[in-house]
C-alpha cells in the first residue's frame, strides 16, 4: 500500500553551504591574492641579498599563501558539490581535508628552514641589510593588512553563528598572526646584523621562525585530523544531549555516537531503550535546544521487562 502522508519532515538537506561561506571565500581570494604576490618578493629578495630570516618569512608566507589558497579552492569545491548526492553528509569536511593538507605542507618547510638555517649559522654569507629591511617591512605591512581582512570576516562570521565557528576561516586568521611575528623577528634580525653586527642573528631568526611554522603545523593537524577521523565532540556536550533525552520519562541512552559533518554543524546517531516507547520525531523534539545537530537518527527499543 503506498503512503499517502505527508513524509517531507523526514527528509534532510545536506546542502550547508551559507551565504557567509561565500563572504569567507571572497576575502580569502583577496589575501591569497595579496600574501602570494609578497611571497615571491621575499623569497627572491631573500636570495639576492641572502638573508636567512627573509627567506624565512618569505617561505612562512608561502605556507599561508598555500594554505589559504587550498582554503579557497575547498571554498569554491565544496559550493559547486554541496547537492552532490554522493556525498553522503555533504560537503562539510572539505575544508579540514584542504587543511589537513596544508599542515603536512607546513611541517615539510618547516624542515627545509631548519636546515638552511643550520647551514647559514657554520658559513656566514653577506648580506645586503638594507634592502633586505624594506622588503622585511613592507612584508609585515602585507601581513596586518591580511589579519585586518580575515579579522573582520572571522568575527562577522562569529557574530552570525554565535559560538560555531568556521574553523578553517580562524586557523587562516591566527596564521597570518604568526606571519607577522616572523615578520618582526625578520626585522629584528636585520637590524642587530646591520647596527650591531650580530650575523648570527638572521640564521638563528630563520629557526625561530621554522618553529611557528611547526607548530602551527601540528595545531592544524591535530585540529582537522580529529574532524576528519569522526573524533567526538567535547565530554560536556554528550553528557548534555544524554540529559536532554533521559530526563523524558525512563529513558536510558544506550548508545551515542557524535561527529562534526561541517563547521559547526553534527550529526548523531542515538540508541534508546524505555518501557513506554514514542516515535522517533518525540526523542528529536527533546534535543531541539541543540541546534548544531543537523542530522540525527534515533533507534527506540523497547525495555524487555515491560
Amino acid at each position: 500500500m503506498p503512503h499517502i502522508h505527508d513524509t517531507s519532515f523526514l527528509e534532510h538537506d545536506h546542502h550547508y553551504v551559507s551565504g557567509h561561506e561565500l563572504h569567507s571565500e571572497r576575502r580569502t581570494m583577496y589575501v591569497v591574492s595579496l600574501t602570494a604576490a609578497m611571497m615571491l618578493l621575499e623569497i627572491v629578495c631573500g636570495y639576492v641579498f641572502n638573508s636567512m630570516a627573509l627567506l624565512a618569512d618569505g617561505w612562512h608566507m608561502s605556507t599561508h599563501a598555500g594554505a589559504l589558497g587550498i582554503a579557497a579552492f575547498a571554498y569554491v569545491y565544496a559550493r559547486r558539490q554541496a547537492r552532490n548526492p554522493r556525498f553522503t553528509f555533504g560537503t562539510g569536511k572539505v575544508g579540514a581535508l584542504g587543511g589537513f593538507t596544508s599542515a603536512i605542507i607546513l611541517a615539510m618547510i618547516a624542515l627545509l628552514v631548519i636546515s638552511q638555517s643550520l647551514s647559514r649559522l657554520h658559513h656566514a654569507v653577506p648580506i645586503v641589510y638594507d634592502e633586505a629591511i624594506v622588503i622585511a617591512v613592507v612584508g609585515l605591512g602585507v601581513n596586518l593588512l591580511s589579519a585586518w581582512l580575515l579579522r573582520e570576516n572571522h568575527h562577522h562570521h562569529d557574530h552570525e553563528h554565535d559560538r560555531h565557528h568556521d574553523h578553517n576561516l580562524r586557523a587562516a586568521y591566527i596564521h597570518v598572526l604568526a606571519d607577522a611575528v616572523t615578520s618582526i623577528l625578520a626585522i629584528g634580525a636585520l637590524i642587530a646584523g646591520k647596527y650591531l653586527g650580530w650575523i648570527w642573528m638572521d640564521p638563528v631568526m630563520g629557526i625561530v621562525g621554522s618553529f611557528i611554522i611547526a607548530h602551527w603545523s601540528i595545531g592544524l593537524m591535530r585540529r582537522t585530523g580529529a574532524e576528519l577521523l569522526d573524533q567526538a565532540p567535547e565530554v560536556g556536550l554528550e553528557q548534555a544531549i544524554r540529559g536532554a533525552i533521559e530526563r523524558d520519562a525512563d529513558n536510558k541512552v544506550t548508545d551515542l555516537h557524535l561527529w562534526h559533518i561541517a563547521p559547526g554543524k553534527l550529526s548523531a546517531i542515538v540508541s534508546l531503550v524505555t518501557d513506554r516507547p514514542q516515535p522517533p520525531k518525540h526523542y528529536k523534539a527533546l534535543l531541539r535546544e541543540f541546534h548544531h545537530l543537523v542530522h540525527v537518527t534515533v533507534e527506540v527499543n523497547t525495555c524487555e521487562a515491560a
